[in-house]
């Protein structure tokens, strides 16, 4: 068995190393890539099926990188190993997740332990781990109380990049009204119209501004999704 390990922080990548060796005696070659780029090439080159992946690294992050491997081989398995629970981070995975692809997210504050019964469940019983923290984060963003459906995730980032109501519309496919409709439902579950007070009655609080800050201050954007999202963007208006 080969694991390959795609992790930019030279120490995190050792301690992935030595968890590997001691979680799987089967694994006979581990493979070490200090970012998503050089990692989607070792992948390729060595036909890895085991993948640990950072999520937050310079040239190319892992979810791109992940998207790319499981575009060309989606039988690879992947855990990703982050610092991060934000929501981003978690619709970001699940939007380029394979049917039936045995996959985990595990922080990095998860115990010795946890990671290894993770490499074990995920490389060798083809299992899928999640932690509790993210599972909690992914329920939420499948429609539960206060959560986003995808439609309304899609919006929140189009006006993140700065399209009008009426780019939106042509961009998804929907109606003025429908995207209005959707706006107002994003103001309503961010707490857009609390947090502005009365100063939005005046004009002098700009919802869509507004409602952008809260998404990041809750996490539910950060750098990596809309540097993702913009490559897409850029992708439409190319294909209009």
């Amino acid at each position: 068995m080969k694991v390959l390990i795609v992790e930019d922080d030279p120490l995190h990548r050792s301690y992935l190393h030595e968890a590997v060796n001691a979680a799987l005696p089967e694994c006979d070659t581990v493979i070490e890539a200090e970012n998503g780029t050089a990692g989607e090439k070792l992948a390729r080159d060595h036909k890895s099926a085991h993948i640990v992946m950072d999520l937050q690294m310079a040239n190319r992050n892992g979810i791109e990188a992940a998207r790319t491997i499981w575009k060309e081989r989606p039988e690879t398995r992947i855990l990703f190993w982050s610092n991060y629970s934000d929501e981003a981070y978690v619709r970001g995975v699940s939007r380029i997740v394979p049917d039936g692809a045995a996959y985990g997210y595990v922080l990095k504050s998860a115990s010795d332990e946890r990671l290894k019964l993770a490499l074990r469940s995920i490389f060798i019983e083809s299992q899928c781990v999640i932690d509790r923290e993210v599972r909690g984060l992914q329920q939420k963003s499948l429609g539960q109380t206060n959560g986003f459906t995808d439609s309304e995730y899609e919006i929140l980032v189009d006006i993140a990049l700065g399209l009008t109501d009426r780019a939106i519309a042509k961009r998804r496919g929907l109606s003025l009204r429908s995207v209005q409709n959707r706006l107002q439902q994003l103001y309503d579950k961010l707490d857009v119209y609390q947090s502005a007070g009365d100063d939005h009655e005046d004009g002098r609080f700009n919802l869509r501004a507004r409602a952008v800050t809260v998404a990041f201050l809750r996490k539910l954007l950060n750098y990596s999704a809309l540097e993702r999202a913009e490559a897409e963007l850029q992708e439409w208006l190319d294909g209009k």
